[in-house]
C-alpha cells in the first residue's frame, strides 16, 4: 500500500490551499452579510457565484469526478484536496463544485444514466448552472434501512406515476434545484434489494410540493440550499426519466453512497484540522490563573489527543481511498464503513474540545465552530447512522 501523494495531488492540493487561504476563508464573513440582506432567499448567493467563477479559471472544478466528465482524480488523488475544502464546509465544496449533494447525483447520472439523461441534467451540473436534490429519506419509514421506501413509483403506460413524502432533500429549497432523483419502489413484491428504482423528477413538475424546511441544531443550511420535505402526490413523468431499469435503485443508492460517505470522511477531517488550528490559537493567546491556556495541562492533552486521532483517521482514510481505487468499492465496504464510523466521531471531539477552549464564544456565532460542530454531529446520522455502520462491520469481523 503506497498512500504517498503523486505530484499532480501536490500540485492539486497546494492550489486549493492557497485559493482557500487567499479566497474561501476571506469569503465567509461576505456570505453572512449576503445571507443576513436577503435572509428570506434559498438561491446561490453572488459571492459562490464569484467564487466558483475563479476556482473553474484556476481548473479547481469537479476534481471529485472521475472519467472524462470530472477531472479524473483517483480516490486517493481527491483525499487531500478534499481535506482542504472541510476547513470551510460552507463554501470551498461548493466553490470547487464539489458540493453535496449534485456530486453524488452526478456520478449516478455519469454512471447509470442515459445518454440523454447526462445532456439534459449532468451536464448543466457540471457546468453549475443549476443545483440538485437527492430523494431518498422519508418520515414515516426507519430509512436506515432502505428497503423500507414507502414511496411509490407505478407505471402507466409511457409514463410513471410517483406518490410519496421525501424529507433532508439536501439543496431543494434552493429554486435553482431543477432536478430531483427520487427512489422509490415500483414492485413491491420482488426479492426485497429489487424492489426500488430511481427516476428523474423535474422541480416544476405537477404534484410537487415542497412542504416546509428543516433545520439541524436551529442551522437552516440556507447557504447550501437548506433541507425540505418534499411531498409527491400522483406526479407524472416521462418513462425516459427512469435511471437504469426497475429494481436497480437499492444498488444504485449503494454506489452512491460508497464514494458519498468517503467524501464526508474526507471534508470531516479538514474541520477537525480547522478546529484544532482554532484551539493552538485561543489556547497561546489567552491567559487563564496566570498563565496562557497553552501550559494548562488538560488543553496540552487536548491538542495531542486531536492530532493523534486525525493522523490516525487520515491514514485509515487514505487507505480507503486507495482500496477503492484497486479493488473496487464493494471490496473496500468494512473499510468504509470504519471511517464512516471513526471519523466523524473523532472530529465530533475534536470541535468540542474547542468549543470548550473558546468558552462561551465557542456556542456563539463570533466563532465557526457552533456550526461546524452541528455539521459533524449530523453526519453520524446522514448515509447510514453509527449504529447502523457497527453492526454491519461487527458482523463482518466475526465472520472472519
Amino acid at each position: 500500500m503506497d498512500f504517498a501523494p503523486d505530484d499532480r495531488t501536490r500540485e492539486l492540493t497546494a492550489r486549493a490551499r492557497v485559493f482557500l487561504e487567499e479566497h474561501v476563508l476571506p469569503a465567509e464573513e461576505v456570505l453572512d452579510q449576503q445571507l443576513a440582506a436577503a435572509p428570506d432567499e434559498w438561491s446561490v448567493r453572488p459571492i459562490v457565484r464569484d467564487l466558483q467563477s475563479a476556482a473553474r479559471d484556476q481548473g479547481l472544478w469537479n476534481l471529485f469526478l472521475p472519467g472524462e466528465e470530472g477531472a479524473g482524480l483517483t480516490n486517493l488523488q481527491y483525499a487531500p484536496v478534499a481535506e482542504v475544502t472541510g476547513w470551510s464546509p460552507r463554501l470551498a465544496p461548493a466553490a470547487f463544485n464539489c458540493a453535496a449533494p449534485d456530486t453524488g447525483n452526478m456520478e449516478v447520472l455519469a454512471q447509470f444514466g442515459s445518454a440523454e439523461q447526462r445532456e439534459q441534467w449532468l451536464t448543466p451540473l457540471l457546468r453549475a448552472d443549476i443545483r440538485s436534490s437527492f430523494c431518498m429519506t422519508e418520515p414515516d419509514t426507519a430509512s436506515s434501512d432502505a428497503t423500507n421506501i414507502g414511496t411509490r413509483i407505478r407505471r402507466d403506460g409511457d409514463e410513471y406515476v410517483i406518490t410519496g413524502r421525501k424529507w433532508w432533500s439536501t439543496g431543494a429549497m434552493n429554486p435553482d434545484a431543477a432536478i430531483f432523483i427520487v427512489m422509490g419502489k415500483t414492485d413491491p413484491d420482488a426479492d426485497r434489494h429489487r424492489q426500488q428504482s430511481m427516476i428523474l423528477v423535474p422541480r416544476d413538475t405537477a404534484g410537487v410540493s415542497i412542504v416546509r424546511p428543516l433545520t439541524v441544531f436551529g442551522y437552516d443550511d440556507r447557504d447550501h440550499g437548506g433541507h425540505a420535505e418534499i411531498a409527491f402526490e400522483e406526479v407524472r413523468v416521462p418513462a425516459s426519466h427512469l435511471i437504469g431499469e426497475e429494481g436497480s435503485g437499492f444498488a444504485i443508492a449503494q454506489a452512491r453512497l460508497g464514494p458519498g460517505r468517503i467524501h464526508h470522511c474526507m471534508r470531516a477531517l479538514g474541520m477537525g484540522e480547522r478546529a484544532l488550528s482554532l484551539i493552538r490559537s485561543r489556547a497561546n493567546e489567552r491567559h487563564a490563573f496566570g498563565r496562557t491556556l497553552a501550559e494548562q495541562g488538560v488543553i496540552r492533552e487536548w491538542a495531542a489527543e486531536s492530532r493523534i486521532q486525525l493522523e490516525a483517521l487520515r491514514l485509515l482514510v487514505l487507505k480507503t481511498a486507495w482500496l477503492m481505487d484497486t479493488v473496487g468499492n464493494r471490496r473496500a465496504m468494512t473499510e468504509i464503513q470504519a471511517i464512516k464510523i471513526a471519523v466523524p466521531r473523532a472530529v465530533q471531539t475534536i470541535i468540542d474540545r474547542a468549543i470548550q477552549v473558546y468558552g462561551a464564544a465557542g456556542v456563539s456565532s463570533d466563532t465557526p465552530l457552533a456550526e461546524l460542530y452541528a455539521g459533524i454531529r449530523s453526519l453520524r446520522i446522514a448515509d447510514g447512522p453509527d449504529e447502523v455502520h457497527l453492526s454491519s462491520l461487527g458482523r463482518a469481523e466475526l465472520r472472519g
